[in-house]
C-alpha cells in the first residue's frame, strides 16, 4: 500500500531526497448513491484507482504516494437527499489549488488529482485548480471523451450513477460497503445524464431518480469492477506520464 498518511516524516523526507516522487490526491464527494451504496462511493473509487495506479507507476520506476483524499465536492444534482453535502465550486478550486501547491512546495515532483465524482460543475472546479501548473499538476477523470470510451457500455450511456458501473467498482474495492440484497432488488433505470443535460434537467429528482440511482445496480459484479479499476488506473498512469513528459516545471 502506497498511502502517504502511513509514513513518518523521516521516511518521507528520505524518499523525497532520493529523487522525484508523485502525489496522487483522490477526490470524491459526500453524495447519495441509491439505497445500496455508501455516501463515500466516489471517494472510495478514487482511492482504489489511485492505489492501483501507484503500483503500476512504481513498477515502471516512478515513485508514487497516494495522499489523503479530499472527500467533499460540488454536489448540486443530489439536492434534497439526505447526505448530499455540497461545497461552492470556487471554494473547492481554491482548496485543491492550495493542496497542490502544498505538495509541490514540500518537494513532490508532480500532483495528480484523481476525480471520480462525475458532476460537470465539480469536474470544472477540479480542473480549475491545476490551471497554469502544466507539467506540475494534472487531473485524471473519466468524464473526458478520451477515457469515457474505454469504460463500460453503461458508463458510456450516461445512465451510470450508482448503477452497474459504480456498484461493480465498489464491489471490487470495498465489497463490505455494498448492500448487495438491496442492489439485487433495484429495477434497471435508463435515466441518462447526457439526456438530462440536453433537456436542461439539473437534479436527480427532476430526472426521475427518486432513489438517487440510475443504471442497473442488480447487474453489478466484482469482476466488472476489477476490469474498470484497471482501466481507471491506466488512465491515471497515462495522465501522470504525459504531464511529466511535457517537461514543464
Amino acid at each position: 500500500m502506497a498511502r502517504l498518511a502511513a509514513l513518518t516524516t523521516e521516511t518521507l523526507a528520505a524518499e523525497l531526497a532520493a529523487g522525484p516522487v508523485v502525489a496522487l490526491v483522490p477526490v470524491g464527494s459526500v453524495e447519495p448513491h441509491g439505497p445500496h451504496l455508501p455516501l463515500a462511493t466516489d471517494t472510495l473509487i478514487s482511492e482504489a484507482a489511485a492505489d492501483r495506479a501507484a503500483g503500476l507507476l512504481a513498477a515502471g520506476g516512478l515513485r508514487c504516494r497516494v495522499a489523503p483524499a479530499v472527500p467533499y465536492g460540488v454536489t448540486l444534482f443530489a439536492e434534497g437527499f439526505a447526505g448530499a453535502i455540497s461545497v461552492p465550486a470556487e471554494a473547492l478550486t481554491a482548496f485543491l489549488r492550495a493542496v497542490i501547491l502544498g505538495y509541490l512546495g514540500a518537494g513532490f515532483a508532480h500532483v495528480c488529482l484523481v476525480n471520480n465524482h462525475l458532476e460537470a460543475a465539480h469536474d470544472a472546479a477540479v480542473r480549475g485548480a491545476v490551471e497554469g501548473l502544466a507539467g506540475r499538476a494534472s487531473v485524471a477523470c473519466p468524464l473526458t471523451r478520451r477515457w469515457a470510451r474505454t469504460l463500460s457500455p453503461e458508463f458510456k450511456s450516461g445512465a451510470c450513477h450508482a448503477g452497474s458501473y459504480e456498484t461493480s467498482l465498489v464491489l471490487a474495492a470495498a465489497p463490505g460497503a455494498v448492500d448487495q440484497a438491496a442492489a439485487a432488488g433495484l429495477p434497471d433505470l435508463g435515466k441518462s445524464f447526457v439526456d438530462a443535460a440536453r433537456a436542461g434537467l439539473t437534479t436527480f429528482r427532476a430526472m426521475g431518480m427518486d432513489r438517487a440511482y440510475t443504471g442497473a445496480p442488480a447487474r453489478a459484479t466484482a469482476a466488472e469492477g476489477e476490469e474498470m479499476l484497471d482501466r481507471l488506473a491506466a488512465m491515471i498512469v497515462t495522465e501522470v506520464k504525459e504531464a511529466l513528459a511535457s517537461g514543464v516545471g
